[in-house]
């Protein structure tokens, strides 16, 4: 068995990452042209074998906007920032609500930015960013936050090899 002080040298910190889209202006677009195809494909007629679908056009769009989108992505990359200085941290954010274990106005970036290793930020920073990206970005962020201190559920590689080879048509 091994001894105490050599788990403790060998132990790391939790870390996640995280593509956060930080183009939302392209995401609305993306939005906004998977509902006009909707409608396109719903109303459209030809009036000879000749047309071209418009819907061909925008699917096109709509590829290239999500490409974009993905190039617009920015890793965030998120450390475990210990026991003490998390639990520091959750009691410096309390509640008014005593079914609530911390202020999420004030915790959300000030978890981010204390465990945000790349790129690194300040809480500010952290605030002017989210005023920035939506609350969809913002829960992506504050989510692997969350996991790097709290969750203990790692998917196994085999669970996880396996679902990639079904979902790749390969041996289950």
């Amino acid at each position: 068995m091994p001894d105490i002080n050599e788990i403790i040298a060998a132990a790391r910190p939790r870390e996640a990452t995280v593509p956060v889209c930080i183009r939302g202006d392209l995401a609305g677009e993306v939005e906004r042209l998977e509902l006009e195809l909707s409608r396109v494909q719903e109303d459209w007629e030809p009036s000879s074998i000749a047309d071209e679908h418009p819907g061909r056009a925008i699917a096109a769009q709509i590829k290239a906007l999500r490409e974009e989108m993905r190039a617009a992505e920015v890793p965030f990359k998120l450390r475990y920032i210990g026991d003490e200085a998390y639990s520091t941290l959750v009691a410096a954010h309390p509640s008014t609500d005593e079914r609530e274990l911390f202020d999420a106005q004030s915790f959300t970036p000030a978890l981010v930015s204390a465990c945000c290793v790349e790129p690194a930020m300040t809480v500010d920073q952290a605030k002017a960013l989210f005023e920035k990206i939506n609350q969809g970005e913002i829960k992506k962020l504050f989510d692997a936050a969350w996991d790097v201190h709290n969750s203990g559920d790692v998917v196994p590689f085999s669970l996880a090899a396996s679902a990639l080879l079904t979902a790749l048509g390969g041996e289950k």
